[in-house]
């Protein structure tokens, strides 16, 4: 796993996540990973620009012992290359909420269940300027 790591963090049930970010001109796709460790991700949120057999899709899926579990797409696509964006996320012990830029909600089973996740990471075409848990 490439790009901006974060670990040891402490991200607790009814805190909000918000991330601010800018996809590159050229990006075909970002991932946002929420977990407890790179091979252990509760959430992956996948924005495709032109990705993966995708256009424009938000997938979400997580990982856990070597599999990927059953993906969850979305039918809005608030992103734009070259664009800043801000995402919220909340979860409890059920699901997450993320909350997407142009006011709608994705809501994503927390399969783990867990009440804490320690690993954060951010993958492909994106600068992330921002990270915030509150």
């Amino acid at each position: 796993m490439s790009g901006v790591v974060v670990q040891n963090m402490s991200f607790k049930a009814g805190q909000t996540l918000t991330l601010t970010g800018v996809p590159t001109a050229d990006s075909t796709n970002f991932a946002i990973n929420i977990g407890n460790s790179a091979d252990d991700l509760a959430l992956h949120m996948n924005a495709r620009f032109d990705a993966h057999g995708d256009q424009r899709t938000v997938v979400c899926n997580s990982y856990q012992g070597g599999n990927w579990c059953e993906e969850h797409r979305e039918g809005t696509f608030p992103f734009n290359q070259g664009e800043e964006f801000q995402i919220k996320v909340t979860f409890n012990n059920e699901e997450f909420t993320i909350s997407l830029p142009d006011g709608c909600e994705i809501h994503f089973p927390n399969r783990q269940a867990a009440e804490k996740y320690k690993f954060l990471n951010f993958d492909g075409e994106v600068r992330i300027s921002g990270i915030n848990i509150q």
